[in-house]
C-alpha cells in the first residue's frame, strides 16, 4: 500500500535556477512540493557535458518520451537543475527524485566555477550521481570530469569551529583539520558513468572485458611521480577515493542521421534495438540498486528532509563560502527535530483529550499519562536524529511534563468544583436551619451535629468526586468549626464540662479529617515522583534502544567505507603502487576501530539533561502548587474571620 504522501508530478520542475549573473536560487514551488514528501527519497542525479543526450535518458528513468527538456541544437538547453518526483516503481512508500542538471562546458556561459558548483551540487544532493559522456573513456573524459577533482576544495566536512583568544579579543576560526577521503565516501553517492554513441568493442589489450572492467581500466593509475604522471592520475584517483562503488552502462547510437534531433518523437519501432535493450537494463540497475537517500549515520532522508539542505548550500555558495555537509545537517537536524517535538506533543495531547474524562483518580490518569507518553517518545524518536546531547528530547520531556501538569491541575480543578457544589447542595438546609436559628435552643448542639454529619455522610457516599475530596471536605469543616463551636456554647442544655468535652471531640475529629487529607496529598506526591522515575526509564530506554540503532548503522556505514578501502589498498598493491597502499593504513586502521566502537559512552552524555528536564518540569508543578496553597491559605483565613463574625 503506498502512503498518502506519494508524489506523482506530470512534468518536471526547475529546483535550482541558475540565473544568467551565474546566482543559484532555490524555486519556491519545487520546495513545496519536496515539503509534501514525507516518503523516503531515491535520489538520481545526471551531470555530464551539454549536448550530450543527458535528459533523454532521465525521461526513460520516468518512463516518459518526454518532461525533461531535449535541446536539437548545440546550445545547452536545460538550465540550472530540474527536479521530478515520481512514485518509485520498485519500492513502494518510497519517492524516486530524478535531477537534470545544466549541461557542462557551455560555450556560451563560459564560467567554469558556476559548472562547478552544478556538478558539486549534483553530488551532494544525489544518492545516485549518473556521468555522462559521449565516446569513450579516455583521457579526453577523464579531463573533462576534472570538477571531480575539486571535490575537496568546494566541499567541507565539518564546520570550522571559533576560539576566543586569551586577551579577550574577537574570535579566531581554527584551522580545519585534514579529513581523509573516507569520510567524503560516506556522504557521496553511487557513481555511475554513461558512454553514450560507444561504437567502439569491449575489448582492453586484446582481451572481451565487460563494461564495469572497461571502466576500471579507464580510471587505473600510472606508475611514477613525475608532474605528468600525477596529473593523469589526479582524476583517477579522485574517481577510485570518493566512489568507491562505480558501475558503467555503454550506448550505441539510438538513431541515424537527423532522427537524434527528434528523438523524443519516434517511435520505439524506429529506435535501435541495442539501444532500448541497453536503455532498459540501465533503468533497471537503477531502480534495483539505487539506495535511498541518507546522512551519515543512516538516517533515511524523505522529501520534507531534502529540501533543506538544498537552501543551506544554496545560502552558503551565494554568500562566497564553501557548502558545509556537517552545517547542512545540523541545519536538517534541528528543523526535523523540532518538527519530531511538534508531531509527538500533537499526539499526546490528541490522545490524553480523547481517553481523559475528568475527574479521575490518580493511578488511573498516571496509568494513561505513561501510555500516552511512551507512544509520543516512540514518535520522536522514530523522527528525530543527530540529537546528539538530547537537547530536543529534553525539549519533548520537558513539554510532556507541562502538558501532564495542565491535565493534573484540569482535574484537581474539576474535583475541586463538583466536591464544592455538592457539599453546598447538601448542607442547603442545614444553612437555611442556621439562618433561621433553629440551633438556637436547647439541644440545639446534637440536632446540628446530626444535620452536619447527615451532610458527612452524604458527602463520602457519593462517588467520582476525585483527587480533591479529602481537601475540600477537611476545608469545608474547617470553615464550620466556629459555627459549631457558637452553637455549641448556645447550648442551655449542656453543662461546662459537657461543652469542654465536645470542644474537645470537634478538635479530634477536625485533626482525623486533616490527617486523611494529607494522606490524599501524599499519595498525589509519590505518584508524581513514581510518574517522574517511569519517564526517565521510558526515555532512556528508548534512547538506548536508538543510539544502539545508530551506532549499528555508523558500524555500517565505516565497514562499508573499510570494505572499500581495502578493495583499494589490494588493487593497488596488485599494480605495484605500495607507497600509496602503505599510506592507508593509518585510514584503514581508524575505520577498523571505527566499526568496533560501542555507543555507551553517548549514552551516558543524555542522562543527565534527560533527569535535568524532568526534576525541573516536577519542581515547576510543586512551585505552582506551593503559590496556590498560601494563596488559598490566605483566602480561608479570611473566610474563618468572617464566619466567625457573624
Amino acid at each position: 500500500v503506498r502512503m498518502a504522501s506519494a508524489v506523482s508530478m506530470p512534468a518536471p520542475v526547475c529546483l535550482i535556477e541558475n540565473t544568467p549573473d551565474g546566482e543559484l536560487l532555490g524555486n519556491p514551488e519545487a520546495l513545496q512540493i519536496l515539503y509534501g514528501i514525507t516518503e523516503p527519497v531515491v535520489v538520481v542525479a545526471i551531470v555530464g557535458m551539454y549536448r550530450t543526450g543527458k535528459s533523454y535518458l532521465m525521461n526513460k528513468l520516468a518512463g516518459k518520451n518526454s518532461g525533461f527538456a531535449l535541446g536539437s541544437t548545440i546550445q545547452s538547453h536545460t538550465k540550472g537543475i530540474w527536479m521530478w518526483c515520481i512514485p518509485h516503481p520498485r519500492n513502494p512508500n518510497q519517492t524516486l527524485i530524478l535531477l537534470d542538471t545544466e549541461g557542462l562546458g557551455d560555450v556560451e556561459k563560459g564560467d567554469q566555477k558556476n559548472d562547478c558548483w552544478i556538478f558539486t551540487l549534483a553530488v551532494l544532493l544525489s544518492s545516485t550521481l549518473v556521468h555522462n559522456s559521449k565516446g569513450t573513456i579516455d583521457q579526453n573524459a577523464l579531463e573533462k570530469l576534472h570538477f571531480v577533482s575539486e571535490l575537496t576544495d568546494v566541499i567541507k566536512i565539518k564546520s570550522t569551529t571559533s576560539v576566543k583568544k586569551e586577551d579577550g579579543e574577537k574570535e579566531e576560526e581554527e584551522e580545519e583539520e585534514e579529513v581523509d577521503d573516507s569520510q567524503f565516501v560516506r556522504y557521496f553517492p553511487n557513481f555511475i558513468w554513461a558512454v553514450r554513441d560507444f561504437t567502439l568493442e569491449l575489448n582492453v589489450e586484446g582481451k572481451a572485458v565487460t563494461e564495469d572492467e572497461y571502466l576500471e581500466s579507464g580510471a587505473s593509475l600510472e606508475l611514477g611521480s613525475n608532474k605528468k604522471v600525477a596529473e593523469y592520475n589526479l582524476p583517477r584517483q579522485c574517481i577510485r577515493n570518493f566512489f568507491p562503488e562505480r558501475k558503467c552502462f555503454t550506448f550505441v547510437l539510438p538513431v541515424s542521421g537527423l532522427d537524434i534531433n527528434r528523438i523524443e518523437e519516434l517511435p520505439e519501432s524506429a529506435i535501435e534495438p541495442e539501444f532500448l535493450q541497453q536503455s532498459n537494463k540501465f533503468c533497471d540497475y537503477i531502480f534495483g540498486t539505487s539506495w535511498i537517500k541518507t546522512i551519515h549515520g543512516g538516517h533515511q532522508v524523505n522529501g520534507r528532509m531534502f529540501g533543506s539542505p538544498v537552501q543551506t548550500y544554496l545560502a552558503t555558495i551565494n554568500s562566497g563560502s564553501v557548502p558545509c555537509l556537517e552545517n547542512a545537517v545540523i541545519s536538517m537536524a534541528t528543523i526535523e527535530n523540532q518538527e519530531a517535538i511538534k508531531e509527538a506533543m500533537k499526539h499526546y495531547q490528541s490522545e490524553m483529550n480523547g481517553l481523559v474524562h475528568f475527574p479521575m483518580g490518580v493511578e488511573e490518569l498516571s496509568e494513561l499519562h505513561g501510555k500516552c507518553e511512551a507512544e509520543a517518545i516512540a514518535i520522536f524518536m522514530k523522527r528525530s536524529f543527530k540529537d546528539d546531547d538530547q537537547k530536543h528530547q529534553s525539549a519533548l520531556k520537558e513539554c510532556i511534563v507541562e502538558s501532564y501538569h495542565e491535565f493534573l491541575w484540569k482535574n484537581e480543578e474539576v474535583s475541586m468544583e463538583i466536591c464544592n457544589t455538592l457539599l453546598k447542595e447538601l448542607s442547603t438546609e442545614m444553612e437555611t436551619r442556621i439562618d433561621e436559628g433553629f440551633y438556637a435552643k436547647p439541644g440545639g448542639y446534637q440536632l446540628y451535629k446530626e444535620d452536619r454529619e447527615k451532610v458527612v455522610r452524604g458527602y463520602q457516599e457519593t462517588p467520582n468526586k476525585g483527587v480533591k475530596a479529602q481537601e475540600i471536605l477537611d476545608q469545608f469543616l474547617l470553615l464550620k468549626q466556629p459555627e459549631a463551636n457558637a452553637v455549641l456554647q448556645a447550648d442551655n442544655r449542656l453543662t461546662e464540662s459537657d461543652k469542654e468535652l465536645a470542644a474537645e471531640r470537634e478538635k479530634i475529629e477536625l485533626i482525623e479529617q486533616q490527617k486523611a487529607a494529607d494522606e490524599e496529598k501524599l499519595r498525589q506526591t509519590e505518584q508524581l515522583l513514581e510518574d517522574e522515575k517511569r519517564s526517565n526509564e521510558e526515555n532512556m530506554q528508548q534512547l538506548e534502544m536508538k543510539m544502539k540503532e545508530e551506532a549499528e548503522n555508523i558500524k555500517l556505514e565505516a565497514q562499508r567505507a573499510l570494505e572499500s578501502k581495502m578493495r583499494e589498498q589490494e588493487e593497488l598493491l596488485k599494480k605495484g603502487f605500495t607507497e600509496k597502499a602503505e599510506l592507508m593504513e593509518e585510514e584503514i586502521s581508524d575505520l577498523k576501530q571505527e566499526a568496533q566502537s560501542g555507543f555507551l559512552s553517548g549514552l551516558a552524555k543524555g542522562i543527565g539533561s534527560l533527569v535535568a528536564a524532568g526534576v525541573k518540569g516536577y519542581n515547576d508543578y510543586f512551585g505552582v502548587k506551593m503559590f496556590k496553597k498560601k494563596n488559598k491559605k490566605g483566602t480561608k483565613s479570611n473566610d474563618t474571620n468572617l464566619i466567625a463574625k457573624m
